[in-house]
């Protein structure tokens, strides 16, 4: 089994501390109905844009302008034979200051090429990290429409 997992990363210009406050502020830069908070160790908040996809996620590590981890306690897939293909997987992002920089790493740890949803996963997660999430970071302002809108 292959253990290559989905994983992005990037520099922005603003502070570790501005990264790790976008990243917790889930529904400003998430397409789709977000309940529940990841601000605090321990909450939870869901996730469901439409029928298509619905998780549940938990916050399992936090450590201010530093790391911000989540692990998928529930999930339901539309696509694939085994819906809930996300269920037991970890999302991770990593902060780490570089000079007047700062980079964002980002990995979705199970997330790998034996599951059926990795190309429509990873296309999303290219969205939501790559585009809407360094939007938040770097104007402030939410994500645009996803290209499947």
């Amino acid at each position: 089994m292959n253990a290559q997992n989905f994983t992005c990363n990037y520099t922005v210009d603003q502070s570790p501390d501005e990264v790790f406050d976008a990243i917790v502020n889930v529904p400003a830069w998430w397409t789709g109905d977000v309940e529940g908070s990841a601000d605090k160790l321990g909450d939870e908040f869901t996730y469901r844009y439409g029928s298509v996809h619905y998780s549940k996620q938990k916050i399992t590590e936090l450590l201010p302008g530093e790391k911000v981890v989540w692990r998928v306690v529930d999930s339901h897939l539309q696509d694939p034979e085994d819906s809930s293909e996300w269920t037991g997987t970890e999302i991770t992002f990593e902060i780490a200051g570089k000079g007047d920089q700062t980079e964002v790493s980002f990995a979705h740890l199970g997330l790998s090429p034996e599951l059926e949803c990795f190309e429509s996963c990873s296309s999303a997660w290219g969205f939501y990290i790559n585009s809407s999430l360094r939007r938040l970071i770097t104007t402030g302002e939410g994500p645009t429409p996803p290209p499947w809108a």
